[in-house]
C-alpha cells in the first residue's frame, strides 16, 4: 500500500498553533511535513520540474521528503522571511528574489493541493482597502473609512465622523529598548492631526460605539463566532481582561463571510466584528493568518477537528 499524502505545515519553528494541529494529524495518522521557508536553502532543499505532465519532484528538510504532485494540503501559517546574512547586500537581494519566486513559485503551483490558504490569496487578503471594499460588496456593515495622506482631509474626516480611531494599515514590527513592539489603536482628535500625515498613508474610521466584540473563525464550511467582553478599545491588548461566550451571527453575516472569503478564494479567515448597542456587527477586518486555537480552550469550541478534518480533506 502506497503512503497516504502528506500535509505540507509551511511555518516558523515556534508557532504553538500549528503544534496542536500536527499534533492532531499525526493521532489521526496523516503524515506531515512541517517547513520554514525561511529555512531555505541551510536546511531546506527543492527539486522541481516542469514536464509535459505538470509539475513534479521533491521538498526535502533534515528529516521528511515531500512529493510534490501528492502533497494533500498545505497549512499556511507564519513562516520566516528568506535571509542570506553571508552575502554582502546587493548579493542578498538578488538571493532572497530567487528563492522567493524559486522556492514561493513552486510552492505555491502545487497540482491537486487545498490550500488553507493560498500564500498569494493571503497576500491580497492582507491589503485592508482592499477587505474593507470587499466587506461593504459581501453586505458586511463597515463604518466610515478614510485612507489619505491629507492632513486637510484627515481633519475634515474627524469633524464630520468623530470619534475617529487611527489603524496601521499594516503592522510591522518595531524593536524599543530590545522589546518587540506595534502600533497600536487610539482614537485620534482634530488636534492630533499635523504635516506629518503628508509622509505616507493613513486609515481612519469611525469609533463604532461597541457593547463587545465577536471573533468568527471559519474553517471550511464551518462557522465559530466567540463574543469578547471587555472595556478595551482593542482587545488583543490585554487577554487578561477578556471574558468570553459562544455567539451566532444575526441573519446575513453568515452568507456574507462566506461570500467575502470566496471573492479572496480562501478556505480559512480569522474576522473581528464589533457590536453596538442595537446589536448590530460592524466589520473591522478579516484575517487570514489569524489565531484561533486558544478560543477552543475558553469555549470548547470543536475548532481543532475542523482544522484537521479541512486540512485532512475528509469531507472533499
Amino acid at each position: 500500500m502506497s503512503e497516504p499524502r502528506p500535509v505540507l505545515v509551511v511555518t516558523s519553528l515556534h508557532d504553538p498553533t500549528a503544534d496542536v494541529v500536527i499534533r492532531e494529524l499525526h493521532d489521526r495518522g496523516v503524515p506531515v511535513v512541517r517547513l520554514d521557508s525561511g529555512d531555505f536553502p541551510a536546511s531546506l532543499s527543492v527539486e522541481a520540474e516542469i514536464t509535459s505532465s505538470g509539475l513534479r519532484g521533491r521538498l526535502r528538510t533534515l528529516t521528511r521528503t515531500a512529493d510534490l504532485a501528492g502533497v494533500r494540503s498545505l497549512y499556511y501559517r507564519r513562516p520566516t522571511g528568506f535571509a542570506f546574512p553571508h552575502l554582502d547586500e546587493q548579493d542578498a537581494r538578488y538571493a532572497v528574489t530567487q528563492a522567493r519566486y524559486g522556492l514561493g513559485g513552486v510552492l505555491a503551483s502545487l497540482p491537486g493541493c487545498l490550500y488553507v490558504n493560498h500564500p498569494h490569496r493571503v497576500g491580497d487578503a492582507e491589503f485592508k482597502p482592499s477587505g474593507l471594499a470587499v466587506a461593504v460588496s459581501a453586505g458586511f456593515l463597515v463604518p466610515p473609512t478614510l485612507i489619505t495622506s491629507s492632513p486637510d482631509a484627515a481633519r475634515a474626516f474627524i469633524k464630520q465622523h468623530g470619534p475617529v480611531i487611527y489603524k496601521p494599515l499594516y503592522n510591522p514590527v518595531y524593536r524599543i529598548d530590545g522589546v518587540s513592539s506595534v502600533v497600536k489603536i487610539a482614537e485620534v482628535a482634530v488636534e492630533d492631526i499635523d504635516d506629518s500625515v503628508a509622509g505616507t498613508a493613513h486609515l481612519f474610521q469611525q469609533r463604532v460605539e461597541k457593547i463587545s466584540d465577536v471573533r468568527v473563525t471559519v474553517i471550511g464550511d464551518q462557522v465559530f463566532a466567540v463574543r469578547i467582553d471587555s472595556d478595551l478599545l482593542d482587545w488583543r491588548t490585554d487577554y487578561s481582561r477578556l471574558r468570553y461566550s459562544v455567539d451566532t451571527p444575526p441573519p446575513g453575516v453568515t452568507e456574507a463571510l462566506h461570500a467575502y472569503l470566496s471573492h479572496f478564494g480562501l478556505v480559512f479567515g480569522a474576522f473581528d466584528f464589533a457590536v453596538d448597542r442595537a446589536g448590530r456587527w460592524w466589520f473591522l477586518e478579516c484575517n487570514p493568518s489569524g489565531q484561533w486555537y486558544w478560543l477552543e480552550d475558553e469555549t470548547g469550541l470543536p475548532m481543532l477537528a475542523a482544522m484537521a478534518d479541512l486540512l485532512e480533506r475528509k469531507s472533499l
